[in-house]
């Protein structure tokens, strides 16, 4: 992959954790750059591999190939965004890396939802016939069709937007005045997903890849079901936390709004890693912009992971344009936030969300008009772990693995450390 240069300066304002909307929009201009990349990777992979999917799969993907060019010249940027959603990303992991057969065929036929959902943002009229594997026609960013015909037939002329199942499954949506934009409706077997106030996020407890295939990555990572989700208050908690952080750091509020798509929920679970006492979140490196996260118990812990999920997100989105350390290190080493050993990009990571938070209890616990329990818990989890982004530092800085930049990097998160001091000024 060709990498665009970084400025020095703006890897060692990254460094720092503090909002900055020039490195939010270079970070995600990086990650467009890559998601087109990856596209075009898999269409080199299907021409190079003639023999890898049947010519009927090969003749699909092309007719829908031209479907999203023909989007993409009616309205890039509603193109762009159905391109660089999260879960797209993961879609693209799993089809890049499927071994032919029947296999990568599954992964070929889910293209055309994509590109469908592409032509429908941009305004299109078409016409379109689309696999609905599993009984399911998933739009991404948009919602599932129930397709007893393992079929759908979607329909798109002006305003309006109709797709069928077989049997009575059916919705119709309508297009805004404009024609271009996010559809709504509803029918028969349709589930939309849900906007989360506040911003353009979604709650999607719908998609076919909001979570790795099970044995690959964290094997515990399980994602909750429609049923138990519509029962848990996602939508009140999401309202709150980013409240809560809009009234301590308005910046980093924006910062979590511009690079959170979408809000996938997890089963909680109890394991090494997690001990049932906080969420379990993460970031897959596949889908950066999207939080998978089991229920937090309240705004406080839910708005300590939107900081914490938000921060891998731009330490992946800089490292693919940036090489911050070098592949293939198999040296473990202890950090005080997890009982299991962790490799350098995990200690890095940590270390980096870490001291973003530090940044964000420091400001709660001295906020004057931050809530009593707020500043308490925040002066609380400040002093539990400023020794230990100490410790990990120090394993960073000790470290052969990383790169030049990765080294440039980790300096400017020791200064941005030792700017916040042993205590926020309430607790001193």
């Amino acid at each position: 992959m060709t990498r665009t240069p970084v400025p020095a300066a703006l890897v060692d304002r990254l460094a720092r954790t503090r909002p900055d909307t020039a490195a939010t929009t270079a970070l995600r201009a990086g990650l467009h750059a890559r998601r087109l990349l990856l596209f075009k990777s898999l269409l080199a992979r299907l021409d190079r591999q003639a023999a890898g999917a049947p010519p009927a799969a090969r003749a699909r993907f092309a007719r829908h190939w031209h479907l999203l060019e023909h989007a993409e010249r009616r309205d890039p940027a509603q193109v762009r965004d159905v391109l660089d959603y999260p879960l797209t990303g993961a879609w693209l992991a799993g089809a890049l890396t499927a071994p032919e057969g029947p296999a990568l065929d599954r992964h070929l036929a889910y293209f055309g939802s994509i590109a469908a959902t592409a032509a429908l943002r941009a305004g299109c009229d078409l016409r379109v016939t689309l696999d609905a594997p599993e009984g399911l026609l998933s739009l991404p960013g948009l919602g599932n069709l129930r397709c007893p015909a393992h079929r759908a037939e979607l329909h798109a002329r002006g305003h309006l937007v109709r797709i069928t199942g077989g049997g009575t499954a059916g919705a119709l949506l309508l297009r805004s005045a404009t024609g271009r934009g996010r559809p709504t409706g509803g029918g028969p077997g349709w589930s939309a997903l849900r906007v989360l106030a506040g911003g353009t996020a979604v709650l999607d407890d719908l998609h076919p890849y909001r979570v790795p295939p099970r044995g690959i990555g964290t094997a515990a990572m399980h994602a909750a079901e429609r049923t138990t989700v519509a029962r848990e208050p996602w939508s009140c908690l999401w309202r709150q936390a980013l409240a809560l952080i809009d009234g301590t750091d308005p910046g980093r509020a924006a910062e979590i709004r511009a690079m959170q798509r979408v809000l996938v929920p997890l089963v909680p679970v109890t394991t090494t890693a997690y001990d049932g006492r906080h969420p379990m979140s993460a970031t897959l490196r596949a889908a950066p912009g999207g939080v998978l996260t089991s229920l937090p118990a309240g705004p406080r812990e839910f708005a300590e992971v939107l900081v914490h999920e938000t921060h891998h997100t731009k330490m992946a989105a800089l490292h693919e344009r940036v090489p911050l350390y070098r592949p293939g290190g198999d040296g473990l080493h202890r950090v005080g936030w997890r009982p299991d050993p962790r490799p350098v990009v995990g200690v890095l990571q940590g270390a980096y969300a870490h001291l973003a938070l530090m940044d964000l209890w420091r400001r709660a616990a001295s906020g004057p008009t931050a809530p009593a329990a707020w500043r308490r818990r925040a002066g609380e989890q400040f002093a539990q772990h400023r020794e230990q982004v100490a410790e990990a530092l120090s394993i960073l800085q000790e470290s052969d693995e990383l790169t030049n930049e990765g080294r440039q990097f980790t300096g400017g998160m020791r200064q941005h450390y030792a700017s916040l001091g042993a205590a926020p000024p309430a607790f001193e």
